[in-house]
């Protein structure tokens, strides 16, 4: 009978909460050294001079998001160089690509007897 109430550990049962989210079964995991943990995630520290207003924006913004407000700087900014590096890439291509057509059309026209007339 107690086999037939287990739940499979699915990424999909453990966000909906089906695996628990009772506080009875929290407990406090290993203290981890955050030197560590920002290695492991491949973050740096850095400075930056922001408005206060806009702080103020991105803390309300994490919270209703059920975040804090530097992860979603970080997704911010993730976002931003995804579009951008698309963006140039898309660019790249395009010029490349219209170069390729301008040096076939040059070798076109220099191939034809009545446009060197």
């Amino acid at each position: 009978m107690k086999d037939d109430m287990k739940i499979d550990g699915t990424t999909e049962a453990w966000e909906n909460g089906d695996l628990g989210q009772d506080e009875q079964f929290v407990k406090v995991s290993q203290e981890i050294k955050q030197s560590a943990l920002d290695e492991s995630l491949e973050l740096q520290m850095i400075s930056i001079r922001l408005q206060k207003t806009l702080i103020d924006d991105m803390k309300m913004i994490a919270k209703i998001n059920g975040l804090g407000y530097q992860p979603l700087i970080r997704q911010i900014l993730a976002r931003f160089v995804e579009g951008e590096k698309k963006m140039l890439l898309k660019q790249q291509y395009q010029e490349l690509k219209q170069a390729e057509e301008d040096a076939k059309s040059d070798k076109s026209i220099g191939d034809d007897p009545v446009a060197a007339a």
